[in-house]
């Protein structure tokens, strides 16, 4: 069974996607297209760029998509449940005892040792797109432009200036190759235009009766939390100061177990949207733990996998017309460059400590790029490596 299939695969996946969203993009590239042949670089990559302009987090909704497209709305539910169940059941047992939580110094060197795989897990994927999306010059050209105007313009909107970009110089500017539709495939579920409207009206009628009832008690929570997933662009940490206005403000939570919670979140593998389900736990208008973090989780993912299912049905429509081709062929470029401006923005943010850390990342990138070893020993040596260093 397809869907099953998808499930056990994320489920891997949330246990061992640590170093956040861009990371986890890696991931993904490295088990759906290159091992698993699920999909082609250019159709990973035009997901990737569908999912930037959405509301929401966008690894998820685009493991969401993957899933949806190998095996229907069982593999989009399959995909969302693997990958997001492991880090919400470990964040809702660090609620139930969130007053016990302690800084741990084996805790922070193990936590440091993730990061570092993330990096080589995020080269990786740099390299093999570029390698893949980026032959000609015109379109390593542009990957180049992606990433100054995105670092020139950080945040949302110098990845919506970015891509728009993208999308214009590919229409118009880009040579075209000698058979520019043979780069496309057929996905292998198919949405219909009805079941896109609705998902996305669904979306519409619920932000709508959000943003003007009365929110208390359990309905409280999911008022607060569909709107911030409706709200957020950009995901990951961008989240942080919607929840804190959201959940915090209002007196459901203290700031203290906020930041605590915020602070594991950190260490948790798979989407950082997971925090919603310590929170739930936490909060004091949930009617128990379980009903809290429940509704909080399905809340927040909520609006961004029913922009997917609604977007979906029209992009694979439209990417049969050339235009739209040679405009995706643009929007890849700068998916790449993008992921390169994320790659530097993680080791300038000073992931890497001492030279041992970059030894540590180097040895990493040969075993994941020349020794094609699996992800999952990769994060366990660096962890390791960082305990006992």
């Amino acid at each position: 069974m397809l869907a099953l299939e998808v499930f056990w695969v994320f489920l891997k996946l949330g246990f061992t996607c640590f170093g956040g969203p861009v990371a986890h993009l890696g991931y993904f590239q490295r088990e759906f297209v290159k091992k698993r042949g699920w999909l082609r670089d250019s159709d990973y990559a035009s997901l990737i760029a569908l999912c930037q302009f959405l509301p929401g987090p966008g690894s998820s909704q685009t493991g969401f998509g993957i899933g949806l497209l190998r095996a229907g709305w069982l593999g989009g539910l399959a995909a969302w449940v693997g990958f997001t169940l492991p880090s919400a059941l470990v964040m809702f047992v660090i609620a139930l005892n969130a007053g016990r939580l302690e800084a741990s110094p084996v805790g922070l060197r193990f936590l440091h040792g993730l990061q570092l795989a993330a990096l080589a897990v995020v080269a990786q994927a740099v390299w093999v797109m570029a390698n893949s999306l980026c032959r000609d010059f015109s379109c390593r050209t542009l990957a180049v432009i992606g990433l100054l105007v995105v670092t020139l313009l950080p945040g949302t909107e110098g990845q919506i200036v970015a891509l728009g970009l993208g999308g214009l110089v590919g229409r118009y500017l880009l040579d075209r190759p000698a058979n520019p539709l043979a780069e496309m495939t057929a996905p292998g579920f198919k949405l219909s235009h009805k079941v896109g409207i609705t998902c996305f009206g669904g979306f519409l009628v619920i932000l709508v009766i959000t943003l003007t009832s009365p929110a208390s008690g359990n309905w409280g929570l999911f008022n607060a939390f569909y709107r911030t997933g409706a709200l957020v662009f950009g995901g990951g940490h961008v989240v942080l100061p919607l929840l804190n206005d959201a959940i915090v403000l209002p007196g459901w939570v203290n700031p203290k177990l906020f930041l605590a919670g915020y602070g594991a979140a950190q260490a948790m593998p798979g989407p950082l949207f997971t925090f919603a389900a310590y929170l739930g736990a936490v909060a004091t208008t949930a009617s128990s733990s379980w009903v809290g973090a429940g509704i909080s989780l399905v809340a927040i993912f909520l609006p961004g996998l029913l922009l997917v299912a609604g977007i979906l049905p029209f992009w694979h429509g439209l990417r049969h017309r050339l235009d739209v081709v040679m405009t995706m062929r643009g929007l890849n470029a700068i998916v790449v460059g993008m992921l390169g401006f994320a790659l530097i923005n993680l080791i300038t943010l000073g992931s890497m400590h001492s030279i041992y850390d970059l030894l540590i990342v180097l040895a990493a990138c040969w075993a994941l790029m020349l020794r094609n070893m699996s992800p999952l020993l990769v994060v366990g040596i660096c962890a390791m490596t960082t305990v006992l260093i």
